[in-house]
């Protein structure tokens, strides 16, 4: 099964983002901003990071560069509403995808079968 380890500091989009992704059948650790995901990278094995971008303490840049170096098999995927921090997280980490808020749940799920090669399945 894949593993989503997901970083969202805001509690509704978290909880909504994360039954969305358990309901098409991933494992989901869902914690509340980038500080807090930092241990779970050095201590369990994730296929995917998604993360926002613009959290407190530790964006969503950083932790993707920090993650790089501990865990540098597992992908990275930003979410964000503003286009300017999408334009510098496509500058910084050019191989993670960047989704844009407002998107479909739908969406998300495409693009994270899409990452991993699955065929689009998504009961969303």
């Amino acid at each position: 099964m894949i593993r989503i380890l997901l970083a969202e500091d805001e509690d509704a989009m978290r909880a909504y983002l994360a039954r969305a992704l358990e309901n098409a059948g991933y494992d989901v650790v869902a914690v509340d901003r980038g500080t807090a995901a930092l241990p779970w990278l050095e201590t369990e094995a994730f296929d995917l990071l998604l993360t926002d971008i613009v959290m407190p303490e530790m964006d969503g840049i950083e932790l993707a560069q920090r993650c790089a170096d501990i865990s540098p098999k597992t992908k990275v995927m930003f979410i964000t509403g503003f286009a300017a921090v999408s334009l510098r997280a496509s500058r910084e980490a050019p191989q993670a995808k960047v989704l844009s808020k407002p998107f479909h749940l739908r969406d998300l799920v495409l693009e994270v079968q899409r990452i991993f090669g699955q065929s689009a399945h998504a009961s969303i």
